[in-house]
């Protein structure tokens, strides 16, 4: 792999200041090959059944408490 020049001289697209060329592309950036720290395990295992069951539990304890406070008011 190998690295743009900086030179404004040498670079495609570039006027000699620098500056890039209307309806032109700077050039690339330069890479990195491969990755500085290793990667997490992935999990392999879901959680399990009681998140889904946390989740249902609490949507029918807000509707039921709705619900009342409707049930309440047009009383």
């Amino acid at each position: 792999m190998t690295t743009p020049d900086p030179d404004p001289a040498t670079s495609p697209g570039t006027d000699h200041r620098g500056n890039t060329l209307p309806h032109d592309t700077p050039p690339a950036e330069g890479g990195i090959f491969g990755i500085s720290t290793p990667e997490p395990e992935e999990l392999r295992h879901a959680w399990g059944s009681w998140p889904a069951w946390l989740i249902i539990l609490l949507a029918v304890a807000v509707s039921v408490m709705l619900i009342a406070m409707i049930v309440a008011l047009s009383s």
